[in-house]
């Protein structure tokens, strides 16, 4: 009869001309974020794997750069790529039996290293600016000058008063120092607590080449951003199929009455 109105609805969730919510391309699109994103997710903790190893420093002798019990994550480097500045994890067993121990290189093979010089550390005659210590000196007692051989390293904690490193080792045949093939990795950051990526310890530029930082935020970055793209592929199916069904409800809805 001519007083009839219809009204249509959409197709209910069986029927076979239903189109996925969002589109076929959108639902495409979101696929193929979570693919990316598993991709880059899980390819950044695969390549941390290869490159990173965690450490547990269980002694107090590098604060406040790492305080006892914090956990690091080191690169697995050669001693040869240790430069003066960085923090490394070494095997010594004229140190420590069987055990790692991480301390700082402050000077290489060729250099002669001494203390104190109004509260900083002399390396080749050169004063040097360490901010990362407890109040920005180095006072060490009874700490002779010593050249250090070469293909071997000079270390120190950061504590410098309470660290049995290279000046805790003085009378040994070597006058403290390490090979550089006792070096198995270099710290990048503290990872617990969360104080981040380890400061650069610019006070050595002068001497020469620092390292380069090594690739853990490029790593942190693949991380976090596919954590993002498989999040929002995979909010992209229910946030589409409830707009819809809003905008379903929109026009299915009786006309007022005037």
């Amino acid at each position: 009869m001519g007083g009839e109105s219809t009204t249509r609805t959409a197709p209910r969730s069986g029927g076979t001309g239903r189109v996925p919510a969002g589109g076929r391309t959108g639902q495409r699109l979101s696929g193929l974020a979570v693919a990316l994103g598993l991709v880059l997710f899980l390819g950044g903790f695969a390549w941390a794997a290869v490159i990173y190893r965690p450490y547990t420093v269980p002694t107090s002798s590098m604060t406040p750069t790492i305080g006892m019990g914090d956990r690091v994550l080191a690169q697995r480097v050669d001693g040869g790529e240790v430069h003066r500045g960085d923090v490394v994890v070494f095997r010594d067993k004229n140190w420590v039996q069987n055990a790692p121990v991480v301390k700082r290189v402050v000077a290489v093979g060729g250099d002669t290293v001494s203390c104190c010089t109004q509260g900083k550390l002399t390396v080749n005659g050169k004063q040097i600016d360490e901010p990362y210590l407890k109040g920005g000196v180095a006072e060490i007692k009874n700490f002779p000058t010593v050249k250090v051989p070469e293909g071997r390293l000079f270390l120190l904690g950061d504590e410098r008063e309470g660290s049995l490193d290279s000046t805790a080792h003085l009378d040994d045949a070597t006058q403290g120092t390490v090979s550089r093939s006792d070096v198995t990795a270099r710290v990048d950051a503290v990872v617990w607590p969360m104080k981040g990526m380890l400061e650069r310890p610019t006070g050595f530029e002068t001497l020469g080449t620092l390292s380069r930082p090594g690739p853990l935020s490029t790593i942190v970055l693949l991380i976090v951003a596919g954590a993002v793209l498989v999040l929002a592929g995979g909010a992209y199916g229910p946030i589409a199929k409830r707009m819809g069904r809003s905008r379903a409800r929109t026009r299915t809805e009786p006309a007022g009455v005037r």
